[in-house]
């Protein structure tokens, strides 16, 4: 834990997409699996056409394998989005491939929520399982049926 540059300490909230701010710290049980969930319900980015914000929570589940993502690491990456402008399809594929090359986890799940824009939400889902395992299967079963039971959104 020694490694954490981020908890604890002040906080330095950058402005522009950093994934240089992502900190891991050891899974203390990797012969397990089980699931690591995260809210995010305070996600902005911006419109690469229009500058206009845009808003979502984001929910990002995991199985962790040797690391873990620390996070309040976590949360100053997503808050490095502010200013970041991207589809909402992008933001999401972005998120998951950087905690994939952070963690390398067994499988991990990132799903975006946006608040309409234009009288339309948009819910970008995507998924890994790590190559040649139980979890990609599992990623097959997930993206097959990720929505048939939808989490209620109080919130648009």
């Amino acid at each position: 834990m020694e490694n954490l540059k981020n908890l604890g300490n002040d906080t330095n909230y950058l402005f522009n997409y950093s994934p240089q701010v992502l900190e891991t710290f050891d899974n203390k049980h990797p012969e397990n699996d089980y699931w690591v969930k995260f809210n995010a319900p305070e996600f902005t980015s911006l419109c690469p056409i229009t500058g206009q914000p845009d808003f979502a929570t984001i929910y990002i589940s995991y199985m962790p394998d040797q690391k873990m993502v620390e996070s309040k690491s976590l949360k100053l990456y997503l808050f490095s989005f502010r200013n970041h402008g991207d589809f909402h399809e992008d933001c999401i594929n972005i998120i998951m491939k950087d905690l994939i090359k952070l963690m390398d986890p067994k499988y991990i799940e990132v799903w975006g929520k946006f608040l309409p824009r234009g009288g339309i939400s948009i819910d970008p889902f995507a998924n890994y399982g790590k190559p040649g395992t139980k979890y990609e299967e599992l990623a097959w079963y997930r993206m097959q049926n990720h929505d048939l039971n939808p989490e209620k959104i109080d919130n648009r």
